[in-house]
């Protein structure tokens, strides 16, 4: 004895074949449902992406930090450029004026 259905024949043959309805299931389940899902997946790997430039970044700018201690403790001229510059260090017979653009006061105010 078989069941049928009021809108059996509405169904598309292929919805029909249990081995065709598995595998779309599964697929589903693959794709939206497993705490591993594709979505979750495909974000992380932007993710790490993103996460991979950041740390392209930094590591460069270690480097060029490294490069100017160095340079800071091997190089006078440079030592006294650099404290006249950040630290508005001046020599006692000098006058010291400080020219800031716009951009640069308002970094310098925060």
């Amino acid at each position: 004895m078989r069941i049928r259905f009021k809108y059996a024949d509405k169904i598309p043959p292929f919805l029909r074949n249990k081995y065709i309805l598995a595998i779309i299931i599964f697929l589903l389940w693959i794709i939206l449902l497993d705490a591993n899902n594709l979505i979750d997946r495909i974000k992380q790997m932007n993710q790490l992406r993103k996460l991979e430039k950041e740390k392209e970044y930094y590591t460069k700018k270690i480097e060029e930090e490294r490069e100017k201690l160095n340079r800071l403790r091997t190089d006078d001229g440079y030592l006294e450029k650099f404290a006249r510059e950040q630290y508005l260090m001046k020599k006692k017979d000098e006058d010291l004026f400080i020219v800031l653009t716009p951009r640069e006061e308002r970094k310098r105010r925060r």
